[in-house]
Order: structure tokens, then C-alpha cells, then sequence
């Protein structure tokens, strides 16, 4: 069997594969070995093949993490910040950690700046951290 062949049923592989698993790295490799298929076709032996697959993979699996890296700072900021949560009681007043209602279900939070800490006290979703609420008496904007 000839070696583009070889080089082409492996890229078809790992773009199947990909499919499958959808995190672009298998892309990127089956993409390389079509660059190492189109070596291969153009007659030059297994070692420029295999360089030419082996650079264009290196290239592409660098891009992808830094791709995927830098799309992961630009998620969607939390559809609570900004609504109120009104204050109920201190769990650690030393920590600025208190007990609030939001949504009519009692919640931790992480209050910011200066608080009162009086029952009803309204505060502002500035942030939030798993199931704890980072709020403020400053509305964000």
C-alpha cells in the first residue's frame, strides 16, 4: 500500500474521531497527516513525511490551546449579577460572610465594602462563586 494512502486513512481517522470527542486537537492531527499524505504523494521518503505531518501538528495543537485559553476568559458574565439579595443573618461577620435571600432560597454570600448587617438590608449580586453569592450595597453596572 502506497504511504499517501496510509497518511490519508489516518487523517480520516482521527477527523471521524474528532467528531466525537469535539475538542479540536484531533483535527489538527488528522490535518497533519494530510500534510503528510500530500508529502507522501509528491514522492519524497517517510522522513520528510513524517516532519512535515510532525510540524504542521506542532503548529496546530499550539493554536488550538491558545485559542480554546483565550476564549475561555471571554464567557458570558452570570445572569444574577445585578438583581437584589436582601440580607438575613451574619454566618461570620469577621469574614463577611453572611446568609441572604435570593430567588425566595437562602444562599451564602461574600459581602464587599461596608455592611450594616441589619436583617432586610438589600444588597447587589456583583459576582458569582459556585453556589456563594458575591454581593454589594453598589449596584453593578
Amino acid at each position: 500500500m502506497a504511504d499517501y494512502i496510509v497518511w490519508l486513512i489516518a487523517g480520516i481517522a482521527l477527523i471521524i474521531a474528532e467528531l466525537v470527542s469535539g475538542t479540536f486537537f484531533l483535527l489538527v492531527l488528522g490535518i497533519a497527516a494530510f500534510a503528510g499524505a500530500a508529502v507522501a504523494w509528491s514522492g519524497l521518503g517517510i522522513w520528510p513525511q513524517a516532519v512535515c505531518a510532525a510540524v504542521v501538528a506542532a503548529a496546530g495543537v499550539v493554536w488550538v490551546y491558545r485559542w480554546r485559553k483565550g476564549s475561555a476568559r471571554q464567557q458570558m458574565p452570570s445572569l444574577d449579577v445585578g438583581q437584589k439579595a436582601v440580607f438575613e443573618s451574619w454566618l461570620s461577620q469577621e469574614a463577611c460572610h453572611a446568609r441572604v435571600t435570593y430567588r425566595d432560597t437562602q444562599w451564602d454570600a461574600l459581602i464587599e465594602g461596608p455592611a450594616e448587617g441589619l436583617a432586610g438590608e438589600v444588597f447587589y449580586i456583583v459576582g458569582v462563586e459556585g453556589s456563594t453569592l458575591r454581593i454589594s450595597k453598589v449596584r453593578p453596572a
